[in-house]
């Protein structure tokens, strides 16, 4: 049995290729059991491999899947960005209403919550010259779309690759309806022109999704400054508020 990286939400083991997840907290539960459900029926959709978990205690809570084989994307390629744009195609193609039957989850009422926080723990701590362009970006986002399966969570360390291929993307607690715009934001922003290019390509990006992308790419650093400063974590909560104060010049 090996320690493996669980991430924020959930700690995880490595034992004979199945990865087994235990929660941190009490609100990622909910989130383990959806993926439970939802994984299963989704994974036969998409172009590339995901974790398929099952249950395997509810006291404690244990969940396990078989190991998703790859490295966490590095210095992408054209190639890989058309694949990540086919793959978010036929992830954002899915059927919303049969996915939410199979355990899709709407978190409008949790966004809310969480754009409440940045308002009285985020902005205050910006300079003041900064605040009204931050309180701007947060009306922008809050369009309650919920019209599209997403992942959630892409970013580098989400994206496997083996052999200078996409192998697989994972974590998929975060999933949910929401505005398909949220999967461009690192992947259309934060990547090289010839990745974010061939993306756009392969899965059609629009300019409107484009530009609502670059405001979810804008809000990202905003959830590193408020889990910096409910784990008082200081360094966190700095670092979180150099990216939005950079970002938000973008």
């Amino acid at each position: 049995m090996n320690d493996f990286d669980g991430g924020w939400d959930s700690t995880a083991t490595l034992t004979d290729g199945w990865v087994e997840r235990v929660p941190r907290r009490p609100d990622v539960h909910v989130r383990l059991l959806a993926e439970v459900r939802l994984m299963p029926w989704l994974a036969p959709r998409l172009p590339l491999p995901v974790p398929i978990p099952e249950l395997v205690s509810e006291d404690p809570l244990t969940v396990r899947h078989r190991l998703v084989p790859g490295d966490p994307l590095e210095s992408p390629t054209a190639g890989q960005g058309r694949s990540l744009g086919e793959f978010l195609r036929a992830l954002h193609d899915t059927p919303t209403d049969e996915a939410r039957a199979h355990g899709l989850r709407d978190i409008r009422d949790e966004f809310a919550e969480d754009l409440a926080l940045f308002r009285t723990h985020v902005i205050p701590l910006l300079p003041e010259d900064a605040r009204a362009d931050a309180a701007a970006l947060l009306e922008a986002v809050d369009q309650g779309i919920a019209t599209t399966v997403v992942h959630a969570d892409l970013g580098p360390e989400h994206i496997l690759t083996r052999d200078g291929r996409l192998s697989g993307v994972i974590d998929f607690g975060d999933a949910h309806a929401g505005d398909p715009a949220i999967d461009l934001a690192w992947t259309l922003h934060g990547t090289p022109p010839a990745f974010a290019n061939a993306l756009a390509t392969a899965y059609g990006v629009t300019p409107p999704l484009r530009a609502r992308a670059l405001l979810w790419h804008k809000l990202g650093p905003w959830y590193e400054v408020t889990r910096g400063v409910t784990t008082d974590d200081p360094a966190m909560r700095d670092e979180g508020l150099a990216a939005v104060r950079s970002r938000l010049a973008l």
